[in-house]
């Protein structure tokens, strides 16, 4: 592994990028994702925003895995495999589409450690999402940094979900929708295209569905249930992952006290693929 003093002079690095919200991208997300397309000047739903602000890297500055090479904005960790394990978000103000909005990123923590199936990288990130000098999103991402797997280990049995939904809703994980989103997010991590590397190399059974893609479900599944209230707060964590071509189902459970919607993606197994809360003003 990298050596602790060698990455941890990233911390506190920043980087500031600038996007219009321009409504033609925004309108084949909606596509994407079956929903009505947005005009300028209407409200981006939450967690749309990730289809912007994304690094484009020639391929000659591509990683193994296809994300950009460590050692720019993110650290030079000494691990193979990347996942996008979880975060958290506060609403403040929509982002509208058709403004030109300022992300201002910056590495805020770097955990190294040993976890139950070798060394682990944690790398929090935190977003703001400007329109002018009005903050309209905090967020936090959780980039986990791993070793390869071990083809004699057997794969993780996953946590059990609650047994107590008042919502479901089934989710089709088909190639076409993954590869839409990819390209929509410019993301260019092989485990979602590249059966042959995600099998072979990164010791999946299939093409791994997008853990953002999860808790943009997930998010609007808060959303709609949220009423005449809107979002303050979105909290998710991956705990197992999901595959292409392998339906799978959304909950959520709406608390008595009607601020808060318990939310979580199960396998087709009926484990706990990712858990999240929503807070509602």
């Amino acid at each position: 592994m990298t050596q602790p003093d060698e990455i941890a002079r990233w911390v506190g690095k920043t980087r500031s990028t600038n996007q219009t919200i321009d409504p033609r991208h925004a309108g084949l997300l909606a596509v994407t994702l079956n929903a009505t397309p947005p005009e300028a000047g209407q409200n981006l739903p939450p967690c749309w925003q990730w289809a912007w602000f994304n690094d484009a890297v020639p391929s000659g500055g591509l990683g193994r895995d296809g994300h950009p090479e460590k050692g720019g904005f993110l650290p030079p960790v000494n691990l193979p495999r990347r996942m996008w394990a979880g975060g958290e978000m506060e609403f403040h103000a929509p982002l509208e589409i058709g403004r030109n909005i300022t992300k201002r990123s910056v590495i805020e923590k770097i955990d190294e450690k040993q976890g139950k199936t070798g060394k682990l990288c944690i790398v929090t990130v935190g977003h703001d999402y400007f329109d002018g000098e009005k903050l309209c999103i905090r967020e936090k991402q959780n980039l986990v940094y791993r070793e390869d797997p071990d083809p004699a280990s057997p794969a993780p049995t996953p946590p059990e979900p609650p047994m107590d939904a008042t919502h479901s809703r089934q989710v089709e994980p088909d190639p076409v929708l993954m590869f839409r989103y990819s390209a929509l997010t410019f993301n260019g991590h092989r485990i979602h295209y590249d059966a042959d590397y995600a099998r072979d190399v990164e010791g999946y059974p299939g093409l791994v569905f997008h853990a953002p893609l999860t808790a943009t479900l997930l998010c609007t599944l808060a959303a709609d249930l949220a009423a005449d209230r809107t979002l303050a707060r979105f909290r998710y964590r991956a705990t197992s992952p999901l595959f292409s071509g392998t339906p799978f189902a959304i909950r959520a459970r709406q608390e008595e006290n009607g601020e808060e919607i318990a939310l979580w993606a199960e396998t087709p197994g009926g484990g706990m693929a990712m858990q999240a809360s929503a807070i509602l003003t």
